[in-house]
């Protein structure tokens, strides 16, 4: 079977983790699923490209290689819901974003089979990016960890209208040195994307788990909105609209990279 990861190890206080834009599946699972949901409609489609870039900043990378609805990365293994009073998708998801099934009638995951996914594919990434953390944090001082995802501009059944082009999540502040996030928030104000801080999506487990400002271990996560540089519906990378969002991402982890740099 193949690895639950890839990771790449840099030479630098950043660390950037990619949980959703794998798109293996579990032995036998594909074939009790619906033809809707083996095109993995909500995928974080092309994120690892996107940012490709970090590579010129010497970020270490943590990238899945399976699907989140083998199981969810940044879902708790609780399974405990995340937002109170919205739509939740689930640690081993029934439904897709959409609402729609998953699975084939009376062929869903079984209690059983979460807890061997949890074991196979979410313990070792966790266990990874727990042990990157501390290494990096031993090596410099510090680590910063990025937590990369994106999701279509219109989903109904999770939140209303279109979401913003740029996400930014810190629960609230917790999770970062308010420096750190005034910083981004201020590049995000400066770009043409529009923005939010902290809404629809605040950062789930990834970062509120990880994100110990005390223990000089600092986390954001960023949701993308996929129009801004890909096709929707025809799931294409868009190399043009792409770049210029592409610009903005560098911006924020360099200038992430060098104001954390001043604070320690």
């Amino acid at each position: 079977m193949t690895e639950a990861f890839l990771l790449e190890v840099g030479d630098s206080p950043l660390l950037v983790s990619i949980p959703h834009d794998g798109h293996l599946l579990a032995p036998g699972m594909a074939a009790r699923m619906t033809s809707a949901a083996r095109a993995l409609p909500d995928s974080d489609w092309h994120v690892r490209r996107l940012y490709e870039f970090a590579r010129t900043l010497d970020a270490s990378f943590l990238v899945a290689t399976y699907s989140r609805y083998v199981v969810d990365l940044n879902r708790p293994p609780s399974d405990a819901s995340l937002y109170d009073g919205q739509v939740s998708t689930g640690l081993c998801p029934r439904e897709t974003f959409a609402g729609d099934r998953i699975y084939v009638e009376e062929q869903d995951c079984t209690e059983i089979e979460r807890r061997e996914r949890v074991k196979a594919f979410w313990k070792p990434y966790h266990s990874v990016l727990d042990s990157e953390l501390l290494r990096i944090r031993d090596k410099f001082g510090y680590a910063l960890l990025w937590d990369a995802h994106s999701i279509r501009s219109e989903i109904p059944n999770l939140f209303i209208g279109k979401l913003p082009d740029l996400n930014i999540g810190t629960n609230n502040g917790a999770t970062c040195h308010s420096l750190l996030e005034r910083k981004i928030v201020s590049i995000a104000e400066s770009s043409r994307f529009s923005w939010v801080l902290n809404g629809r999506f605040k950062g789930g487990y990834i970062t509120r788990t990880y994100g110990t400002p005390a223990q000089k271990i600092h986390a954001m996560q960023l949701e993308l909105s996929q129009k801004c540089y890909m096709n929707e519906d025809t799931l294409l990378y868009d190399e043009h609209s792409a770049d210029k969002l592409i610009h903005v991402l560098k911006d924020m982890l360099k200038q992430y990279m060098q104001l954390a740099n001043t604070l320690h």
